[in-house]
């Protein structure tokens, strides 16, 4: 479509109300979220509303999901990080949420710096006619890049990972932390103004704390704290738009597999819980979440995986010590060597129907995959 007609995706952004989403890690679950709040107020309408839900974030995907559907309205866009000054420009978004930065797909971001100064650049040239910017108030640089759009509603979402943010932004001076007893750090940069913000939403113990001073139970049907803190993300997002914590509420726990994050799939007449995750922060999240012995893990290196996998050393993978693990996929021995730095019992099976088999238990058995194996794994179950 982008070959016979290649304005579309300018064409197809321009006349709706627009939700994007964008960020290193937990971009799909929330604009999962987003849009299932937005539909539960929408009621019978919510024909008007427009996701490309199953995570096509590039310019080509979104031109897709919108050619689908051309007379909705109101669109709620995952966006791929290098994609977010484009849809600033054409589109026009209302809400922006800005999740997170760490180091993902190296070869082809380069510098996540590069990445951070295009949003600050990018809301720069939008001026007052820019978005409500959501920002992660926890991660220096999208609060280096979020200082430029009119209006922020800052979001502290506990996050324990700041491998990626030891130097400010703006002058390359170190950080300073100062650490709380629940294990969340606040930062400030002592050369200049940047520091974190004041939170208007905060999460923490597994609740989030809305402007008003209540807390509440999300009670999700995904699992994670990082769940939590995507779902007060989108929380936020949606209130610009007028929609309430109960009604948004509702929308959210609707969502149990988004885009097959988290399903159970049965393959070889066993089950297997499906885990995403391609970068160091995704995988300091994602472990805890393994309870299954064995336990499967797959590693690939093309393009959408990112090809560069050494990575794999800033992953705590001493936490899976005791437990029995399959080391699989095309980069199952570079995986494996570093199983063998944290002293984890494993067995390396590149083939991944052959790992699954290997693994089977009287239950389902966890697997992480990074991007490649997770989309086999989803169409070998029978899943998108």
């Amino acid at each position: 479509m982008t070959r016979i007609a290649p304005d579309a995706f300018g064409d197809l952004v321009k006349g709706r109300r627009i939700v994007a989403v964008s960020g290193t890690n937990g971009k799909t679950t929330t604009t999962h979220f987003v849009a299932s709040a937005l539909r539960e107020a929408l009621g019978p309408d919510a024909g008007r509303l427009v996701h490309n839900a199953d995570g096509a974030n590039l310019h080509y995907g979104i031109a897709s999901a919108l050619a689908k559907a051309p007379r909705a309205d109101v669109a709620v866009l995952e966006t791929d990080e290098r994609v977010v000054a484009d849809l600033l420009a054409k589109g026009r978004p209302e809400v922006l949420v800005l999740l997170n930065f760490s180091r993902d797909q190296l070869d082809r971001n380069h510098e996540i710096k590069f990445l951070g100064r295009d949003w600050r650049s990018a809301l720069d040239r939008a001026g007052a006619d820019g978005p409500v910017v959501i920002a992660n108030a926890d991660d220096p640089l999208v609060t280096w890049a979020a200082e430029k759009a009119p209006k922020v509603v800052w979001v502290s979402t506990a996050t324990t990972w700041n491998a990626d943010a030891a130097m400010c932004p703006a002058c390359g001076a170190m950080l300073t932390r100062a650490s709380a007893s629940d294990g969340t750090s606040t930062w400030d940069c002592p050369s200049c103004e940047l520091t974190q913000h004041d939170a208007d939403y905060v999460v923490r113990d597994g609740f989030i704390r809305l402007p008003d001073g209540t807390a509440i139970d999300p009670q999700l049907n995904v699992p994670g704290v990082f769940n939590i803190a995507n779902a007060a993300m989108a929380l936020a997002a949606v209130a610009e738009l007028g929609v309430d914590a109960e009604t948004a509420l509702r929308g959210f726990r609707s969502v149990k597999a988004p885009a097959g994050r988290f399903s159970v799939a049965t393959i070889g007449g066993s089950s297997y819980r499906l885990i995403l995750s391609k970068n160091p922060a995704g995988w300091a999240e994602s472990l805890p979440l393994l309870t299954t012995d064995p336990c499967v893990l797959m590693i690939d290196s093309v393009a959408a995986d990112g090809k560069d996998v050494s990575w794999l050393w800033d992953v705590e993978f001493e936490q899976l010590r005791g437990r029995r693990v399959v080391a699989s996929g095309p980069r199952a021995y570079d995986l494996a060597v570093r199983l063998t730095y944290a002293e984890v019992e494993h067995s390396v099976i590149p083939d991944l129907t052959e790992a699954l088999g290997a693994a089977t238990g009287p239950g389902t058995v966890d697997v992480i995959a990074t991007y490649t194996p997770f989309q086999k794994l989803l169409k070998m179950g029978g899943l998108r």
